[in-house]
Order: C-alpha cells, then structure tokens, then sequence
C-alpha cells in the first residue's frame, strides 16, 4: 500500500529537486553567456597586443611568459588560421576566419575570447576552468545543500499532516469494529481537524442511539420477566382445577416456557453487547462438557482437561446451545469432544441429521435466521447459534458449521486460551 505520507514526501523532493535543477540550468546559461566587453579577458587581450614584439622568435617567448604570468592560455593564429605561436599548455581552437572579429566560446574546461587584430591575425585568450569557474562548484554545493535542508524539512512536514489521517484511520476502523468509545484526537483547525471533530459527533450520537437501544432492549426484557411468571403459575393453577384442560394447560406451558427461553437469550444477547470483553478467569471445558452431554443423552469423547481463561457461565451457555441444536435439528447419536490445540481448544459437536446446506452453513449463525421448512412448535427462535457465536468472538475465536463425513452436521468452535 502507498503510504500518503510517502506521496507527499516524494512531492516536495520532487518540487525540490525541480528547483534546484532550474537554479543550475540557468546558472549555467549565465556562465556560458559572457558579454563581449568582459572586463578582464579583454583587458588581457590588450595587453597581450601592446606587449606582443613583431618578431616570431621573440613574439613566442614573450607569449609563453605573458602566459604564465597572468595564468592564461594564449594562441596567435595569421589570417589564414594557421598558429603563429602558442603557450605550451594548451592550444586553442582556430576561430572562425568569416565570423565576428570578437568571438567568445566555452569548451569543457574553459572560457575563451578570440579578437582579430587590426592586421588581419587573431589573438586568442583562454582561462582555466579551474580558475574562472570555481564558483559554480561552490553553487552547486550550495544548492546540493539548500536540496538536503529541505528534504529534511519535508519529512517531517509529510508526516504530521498524514499521522493525523492515520489517527482517524485507526479510529474508524475501530469503530467499525465494534468498539464504539473510539474517539480521534482533534488536532490543529484544517481540513483534518474538521473530520475529526465530525467523526467524533457521529460516533457520538451512534453510540447513544444504541446504547439507548440496549437499555430498551435489556428493559423490555427483563419486564417481560414479571408476566411469564404470572401466567405460569395461571396455567399451573388451571391445570389443577381442571384436569379436563390438561392438554390446553401443556400446550399453554410450553409456549410460555419458549417465550421464557427467548426473553433469556434476548438478555443475554444484551449484556453481551454491553460489554466489550468478558470476564476472565481460569475454566476447565471438560466437566462443563460432561454435565451438558449428560443432560441432553449426548456421547462425550473428551478426555483430559481442557482449560482456558474465560466466562464459566457465558461458556456453559455455548456449549449447551450447540447441544441443543444438534437435538433439536440432527438426529441421534449426538457426539461432542474437546481437545487441546497449541492456540487453545477445540470443541466439536456432531449428530447424523440430514445436515445443513452449504450454501446456508454461515446464515445460519444470524440472529433469527430460520431455515426453509421451519414450522412453528419446531423449537428455537433462531438465537441459539447466534449467541454461540458471539461468545466465542467475545472469547477471540470463533464457530463454524461444517459437512460430517457420512451425513450429519459439524460444528467446530475454536477458543484461545486466553
């Protein structure tokens, strides 16, 4: 993934390195363009026509000492082009014979200014890179050095304005989470402030909203509470004064005692929502298993201990809804096991019911999901699953549902141990 702060800290090097370039192009230009009235190379050249004898033997040697003397490069060339006397160290290039009667060039290690004598000759003047452009080094450093202030400058810059973006990142995805106390530290007054603040608005009103939801939910369900009781005890006392209504008064029972399941689940469900994590201390699955396998005519095929670090009861709860499940929509015999992992433990439980579909093995663990052919008086209301899955995610693992080799139904639960 590109990081943002790395797109930034790429751009200003980039706009850096743009400005440094154009300061050394034109920089350049500068040194290559000289004006035809150079003060020293034509006072120089002056010199050299004042000083220079008529005679070839001694014009050469006074040539070679006017050369070392003022530290240039001189050639004298007849009008035809042909050299007439030059300093050892470096002769220059002829001019040319139909241009200007001054003419200025740059080679690669020099300036030089070549001017045509009044008597048709050409007198050419070169210095040394070395000597007369010994400050385009110097700029050149200057800038390599402006280029490293301000990429040292631009780092940090990048990353104070992306950590923010990154702060909110984690924040939002915390959020999304689950975990709705996330809250972003607001930050300056730009762009990135202002997200903030609305992201910590929102969030705000989201999180009252549900947690007002819960409290409804958790409320409404504990009221419900008070009447089951009231009408179990009516059908009781029906039951009893006229056993004539005994299969009324059963039915009548039953139907009170899956509303009470119901109401159970929906406050569970509840305080599970309400609680980030769960209470851990230290659980061992094996007599949990055991007790629940008794109680539903279930075969256990555990042995050993198996302990994790978790919420005894919300756990019982898991392993008593996967049993009932299995009871309730497989078919005998019902096998549950647990074994030890090198992350934590893995409960198993399978029955040789016609099994479930592979298309519906993860809705199912939606709450109030009901598969295709559910009848009423069938049993459940669609939470069991639901609730097993949200205790093992609140325990940091997880449940699936998988196809039992010879027909039948899996489902595997993985718990850490915390």
């Amino acid at each position: 993934m590109r990081r943002l702060y790395l797109q930034l800290y790429l751009a200003f090097l980039g706009i850096a390195a743009a400005i440094v370039a154009v300061a050394l192009l034109s920089s350049r230009i500068v040194m290559n363009w000289q004006p035809p009235d150079s003060p020293r190379l034509r006072a120089i050249a002056e010199l050299l026509v004042e000083r220079l004898p008529d005679e070839t033997a001694a014009r050469d040697s006074e040539l070679r000492r006017l050369g070392e003397r003022l530290d240039v490069d001189v050639t004298l060339w007849d009008p035809a082009g042909q050299v007439l006397a030059a300093t050892p160290d470096r002769r220059l290039a002829a001019p040319q014979l139909g241009g200007p009667p001054t003419q200025w060039t740059h080679p690669s290690d020099g300036l030089v200014v070549i001017n045509r004598l009044e008597d048709g000759r050409w007198l050419g003047v070169g210095v040394d890179a070395g000597t007369d452009f010994w400050h385009f080094t110097h700029f050149a450093l200057l800038l390599g050095l402006v280029a490293l202030m301000i990429a040292g400058l631009c780092y940090p810059l990048a990353r104070r304005i992306t950590r923010r973006i990154e702060d909110l990142r984690r924040g939002v995805e915390g959020f999304g989470a689950g975990e709705l106390g996330s809250r972003v530290e607001v930050v300056g007054r730009d762009e990135v402030a202002a997200l903030a603040t609305q992201f910590n608005r929102a969030a705000d009103r989201i999180e009252a909203l549900v947690s007002g939801q819960r409290r409804m939910l958790a409320s409404a369900s504990h009221e419900l509470r008070s009447p089951l009781a009231r009408l179990r005890m009516a059908v009781e006392l029906l039951a009893d004064a006229a056993p004539q209504q005994t299969t009324l008064a059963s039915e009548a029972a039953r139907d009170i005692e899956e509303l009470d399941a119901l109401v159970g689940d929906l406050l569970l469900s509840s305080r599970l929502e309400a609680r980030p994590e769960v209470t851990r201390a230290p659980v061992d699955l094996a007599p949990i298993v055991a007790e629940e396998a008794r109680r539903v005519g279930a075969t256990d095929l555990s042995s050993g201990t198996a302990e994790i670090r978790g919420d005894a009861a919300a756990l019982r709860r898991l392993v008593r809804n996967l049993l009932e499940n299995a009871r309730t929509h497989g078919q005998p015999p019902i096998e549950i096991s647990i074994e030890t992992t090198t992350a934590g433990v893995r409960l198993t439980v399978e029955d040789r019911g016609p099994g479930v579909p592979e298309a519906e093995r993860e809705r199912i663990f939606a709450a109030f999901y009901r598969p295709d052919g559910h009848r009423e008086g069938d049993g459940g209301v669609g939470l069991g699953l639901a609730l097993v899955r949200q205790i093992a995610g609140l325990h940091g693992g997880g449940v699936r549902c998988e196809a039992r080799p010879g027909g039948g139904s899996r489902f595997v639960a993985e718990l850490p141990r915390g």
